[in-house]
């Protein structure tokens, strides 16, 4: 045995000819198995399945060659634990029997099965990268809107989108994409760029230019960000604002000023400086319940004031004085007798002595909080007065909390026509804070508005 060079062996074996085991060792980290039950039995009776047969291989080559190879099996000890295992075994002299040396391979299968999981792990992570890279490419090429990439470098398109193609009339161009860029913009435009795509190395991105493209020279607008870090580094190209290469920009002219006021939902009109209408919008023509608007023109303003002379007199006064006038309070009369409470916001023509005023006129009857709605609020305040002294402080302010809440609550109601979705709204609240006031107070007039009411 002093002449086997096996360094370590965990398990150490005496065999007779036939593969009977007579004596067996262990190795100090498997001291605390009992290999007793093995003596007697047959080697191949104590490793797993399949092992078996190895066994008698190396049980087979030792008879005949004196030594045999390594092979590993799977041995079962007598407590349950099996271990692989990695064994040789060598032919004594004469009949003293066989000796099969063997080690422990555990930490190499552990180390195997880590090195599987990382080799997985990694194809997961590999797949993965494949399909961002399948979405990028698909998001890259659909895109409507121009985008290309260029080596920061020398500013040289490495790739460029079918949007950023036609924009830049390259479809039918061989060598589109190795084409230097700067070659595309205007000479003039050029230092601008140049000057942005720096900053946007230095910074990360940069704010957008307008720089003229193509053959054509036609206007967009570029904004440039770095996409990865030096050496190697890439810009990214957005053109704006679309891949026709139209720009966004509309002609004062072809806005109609006449159709935005005819559709605001204030009143407005024009006065003169003696505060006859000119011009009134149909609005305003809902506010004073005319007709049309050769029933308004020409009158004065006056004739629908709550107080004629002196609201009309003081509203052109002060847009005299102070070149403008902003939320003055007033009433307008209907035709019909309706009356409604406005804020009149104004301002004249000219600093000095204007000719004509613009009036917008703004119905705010129906906010929360009108005048008329606070008679009930100030009763129950005032009976509150009189628990002074016979109520602590707390009880007192969360009693006049409780109060103002409600009127509020009951006001959005009123104003909403009983809509809890719209009240909600009004008030701030979401729908379930409102159910819950309406639940505390004693509000609740019935089941949830129908939702195409709402």
């Amino acid at each position: 045995m002093s002449n086997i060079n096996i360094a370590q062996p965990d398990v150490t074996l005496l065999l007779d000819l036939d593969g009977v085991i007579r004596e067996a060792t262990l190795s100090r980290s498997l001291s605390g198995e009992g290999v007793h039950d093995w003596l007697g039995k047959r080697w191949t009776e104590t490793v797993v399945d399949v092992g078996g047969e190895k066994v008698q291989r190396m049980l087979s080559d030792a008879r005949e060659q004196g030594v045999s190879a390594f092979r590993q099996v799977t041995q079962r000890f007598p407590s349950g634990l099996e271990l692989p295992m990695e064994y040789t075994t060598v032919l004594l002299g004469g009949r003293a029997g066989l000796l099969a040396v063997g080690k422990n391979l555990q930490a190499v299968a552990e180390l195997q099965s880590r090195l599987i999981a990382a080799q997985q792990a990694m194809e997961r992570d590999y797949w993965k990268l494949r399909e961002v890279e399948t979405r990028y490419r698909l998001l890259f090429d659909t895109s409507n809107e121009p985008v290309m990439l260029l080596r920061t470098a020398d500013l040289r398109i490495l790739q460029a989108n079918p949007a950023a193609l036609a924009a830049l009339d390259l479809k039918s161009a061989p060598d589109a994409g190795d084409r230097d860029f700067v070659q595309t913009i205007a000479p003039e435009d050029r230092d601008a760029f140049q000057s942005m795509t720096l900053r946007a190395r230095e910074h990360g991105k940069a704010p957008g230019i307008l720089v003229h493209l193509g053959s054509e020279r036609k206007p967009w607008l570029v904004r440039a960000s770095l996409m990865s870090p030096e050496p190697n580094s890439v810009t990214m190209l957005q053109l704006s604002p679309g891949w026709h290469g139209q720009t966004a920009i509309v002609s004062p002219d072809s806005i109609s000023i006449d159709d935005l006021i005819e559709r605001l939902p204030d009143g407005f009109v024009v006065l003169d400086c003696d505060g006859v209408i000119r011009r009134a919008n149909r609005a305003f023509l809902d506010l004073v319940e005319a007709g049309a608007k050769g029933s308004v023109v020409g009158e004065r303003l006056a004739r629908w004031l709550s107080r004629p002379g002196a609201d009309l007199a003081v509203l052109l006064a002060n847009v005299e004085r102070h070149k403008f006038v902003r939320m003055f309070t007033t009433t307008i009369q209907g035709e019909l007798g309706t009356t409604t409470e406005v804020e009149i916001s104004a301002a004249g023509n000219d600093d000095t002595a204007p000719q004509y005023i613009g009036a917008l006129i703004r119905d705010v009857g129906r906010r929360i909080g009108a005048p008329g709605d606070d008679k009930n609020l100030r009763s129950s305040l005032g009976a509150m007065a009189e628990r002074i002294g016979k109520t602590p402080l707390r009880t007192l302010v969360k009693d006049t909390v409780a109060i103002v809440e409600r009127h509020y609550v009951k006001s959005a109601l009123d104003l909403a026509n009983d809509n809890r979705t719209v009240a909600a709204e009004l008030l701030g609240l979401s729908r379930q804070s409102l159910y819950a006031k309406l639940n505390r107070y004693g509000l609740d007039r019935g089941s949830e508005t129908p939702e195409g009411a709402e």
